[in-house]
């Protein structure tokens, strides 16, 4: 199939994408200090700001899955989960930090181009 081999790597750079959302998101509920110094929040205190990290990472996590496996919610969901991605990304730029959120975009921006351009196998021309 067209595109098989770059899903196959947005699937991982999903699970890769989904993990430290995760783990941002339990640094964020935990109040840790990577946190703490730059004191510009998105949402009204570090609390929301770490649920919506590990729901973010769990459906990234989830589509990465699910688009390893070959299945068509997996593209979907990989789609939306990229695409909250690259906007809470934009979100973030800013602090000590605006190269780290301007890379975390870009990857994203390349998932879903990976996921996007994935499709069925190409003909052969007619003879």
């Amino acid at each position: 199939m067209r595109g098989a081999g770059r899903a196959t790597f947005a699937a991982f750079l999903l699970l890769i994408a989904g993990t430290l959302n995760i783990i941002y998101g339990i640094g964020a509920l935990d109040s840790a200090n990577i946190f703490v110094n730059d004191k510009r929040y998105i949402f009204d205190d570090l609390n929301t700001m770490g649920w919506v990290l590990i729901v973010l990472g769990v459906i990234q996590l989830t589509a990465g899955f699910s688009l390893m496996a070959g299945n068509t919610y997996g593209r979907v969901l990989g789609i939306a989960g990229a695409g909250l991605g690259a906007i809470g990304a934009l979100f973030s730029i800013g602090g000590s930090n605006p190269w780290w959120s301007l890379a975390v975009f870009a990857l994203c921006i390349y998932i879903l181009h990976g996921i996007i351009v994935f499709g069925e196998d190409e003909r052969a021309p007619a003879s």
